[in-house]
């Protein structure tokens, strides 16, 4: 149900107004001055905000100054029994949707509402299309590690230098190599991403490097590999400490020669790839126990970058809070929520085992859970685990 703030100094009008609209199904809101109607506008999610011109203590223009100031996406519709052309070109130039004189004629304040409703959907799936289809999320953290990261991406972006990323799951490895591809001369190529510890070692070689038409039995046509498809590009190898080793030594000659050989194929294929490579593992341990290839990780590990765990950037914790706290409430379409400064120390104490991924996933259930602003409370609640 759409919720509506009324706000006018009549009584009268408001009543009349409020039984109208909520006969259509709209959820109703009333304030009788602009200070009311700013605290209320403030402290809930509208869609439609009504507002009358000529107020106590706070006029409509004034509080659509406000109002555009905390939440420039709501559309504010001016209503008054005191409009020139003057007072309505004026409300319209400071970012009113309408304005509507009184008495209001029903129909006409109907159809502004249910288009200015659309308007209010269209900014709220604007936003997260926008969010969904952008290149890079923002690498978020002023701590020492991050800005050293930082630093080394601007460095080694710009060369064709292979780089092996290192860190626990959910610290944000592929957003590091997203970011290298970004900086680098390659950034109008491809960038092709592969997990390989989600596929089957019998189908990496194909996933990899392609295969040839009845090469095997489920081969019924001809298949590009990432290789290929990442020609003049990047090609992220994810966990590259579950490759099995007969894909690794291809992958390493890969890397030597520019060159691949589809599965079923006996032809050399060109290709010209930038190789960055992730893994939480320790590769030199996973060498010594005979399960990685020693000259492979000397090719992948020109450039080393380790990713911090979360619980060893804690600082950075309310800058990535406030950061999900926008994304997610704007996902959900409501307004974005607040958090007490000692609910954010409650999570910052919390020992992050599922790093950044985990922290999401806790703001999307506070702001699931939780009232208008998160409070320590609900960290206890909903986060801390249960003595």
């Amino acid at each position: 149900m759409s919720n509506i703030l009324i706000i006018d100094d009549e009584k009268a009008i408001r009543k009349t107004l409020s039984e109208i609209l909520s006969y259509e199904g709209y959820k109703i809101d009333e304030a009788g001055d602009g200070e009311e109607g700013l605290k209320k506008f403030k402290d809930k999610s509208y869609d439609v905000v009504l507002c009358d011109i000529k107020m106590p203590k706070l006029d409509g223009i004034e509080f659509l100054d406000k109002a555009r100031e905390a939440n420039p996406d709501v559309p504010v519709i001016m209503i008054s029994g005191h409009g020139t052309i003057e007072t309505a070109v004026e409300a319209v130039k400071k970012g009113a949707y309408d304005y509507i004189s009184k008495p209001p004629d029903l129909n006409r304040l109907l159809i502004t509402i249910r288009n200015a409703m659309d308007k209010t959907n269209l900014v709220a799936e604007t936003k997260v299309l926008k969010r969904k289809v952008s290149k890079v999320e923002e690498m978020i953290g002023e701590s020492g590690p991050i800005a050293r990261i930082k630093e080394t991406i601007e460095k080694v972006a710009p060369t064709d230098a292979r780089i092996l990323v290192t860190g626990e799951n959910g610290v944000g490895k592929e957003l590091v190599a997203r970011w290298v591809h970004e900086k680098s001369n390659r950034v109008s190529g491809p960038l092709v991403e592969v997990n390989c510890a989600a596929i089957p070692s019998e189908l990496i070689e194909s996933e990899l490097f392609g295969h040839e038409k009845g090469s095997f039995t489920s081969a019924v046509k001809q298949r590009i590999g990432k290789f290929e498809q990442a020609h003049g590009g990047t090609l992220f190898l994810d966990e590259i400490g579950d490759m099995s080793l007969s894909a690794q030594a291809k992958v390493l000659r890969a890397l030597q020669e520019g060159k691949i050989t589809r599965v079923g194929g006996d032809k050399d294929i060109s290709v010209d790839v930038r190789v960055i490579a992730a893994t939480n593992k320790d590769l030199l341990q996973e060498v010594d126990e005979k399960n990685f290839r020693l000259d492979l990780y000397h090719r992948l590990s020109v450039i080393i970058i380790h990713v911090p765990s979360l619980n060893d950037r804690r600082d950075d914790i309310p800058l990535l809070v406030d950061k999900f706290l926008g994304d997610i409430c704007a996902d959900y379409g409501i307004a974005k929520k607040g958090i007490e400064p000692d609910a954010l120390e409650a999570l910052k104490e919390h020992n992050w085992t599922g790093n950044i991924r985990e922290l999401r996933n806790v703001v999307e259930r506070l702001i699931i859970l939780s009232g208008k602003t998160i409070i320590k409370e609900d960290v206890q609640t909903y986060v801390l685990p249960k003595k």
